[in-house]
């Protein structure tokens, strides 16, 4: 499989994880049906193509683009859906978590180019 494809199929993933877990806030403490309903088939939606990366990805790798691009995708959402303020040590910190995968990404060895 081609590199841009298989990061394709990583970022699929990480969307719905991200939508997942904003219908985890949604959710209630699972106290609402629909949320929850979305929760759980966007988690088995991420999971299956974050799976299917790894057979091409070695997990440590996958798994670190998949958290630090959920933790910063999580937040904006956090911000922009459920009005969730970040203070600049947040926002710092998100920034290291993109510096973070843009390293990864760029000059590690590791990573399927």
């Amino acid at each position: 499989m081609n590199p841009a494809m298989l990061y394709t199929v990583l970022v699929i993933a990480i969307i719905f994880e991200v939508l997942g877990t904003s219908a985890m806030q949604a959710a209630q403490h699972f106290s609402r049906l629909a949320p929850t309903v979305v929760m759980v088939l966007c988690y088995g939606v991420a999971f299956f193509f974050l799976s299917y990366t790894l057979r091409y990805i070695p997990v440590g790798i996958a798994y670190a683009l998949w958290s630090g691009l959920g933790i910063v995708l999580i937040s904006v959402a956090g911000y922009l859906v459920f009005d969730q303020k970040l203070d600049l040590p947040a926002v710092s910190g998100l920034a290291l978590i993109i510096a973070g995968v843009l390293v990864l990404n760029l000059f590690s060895k590791s990573t399927f180019h």
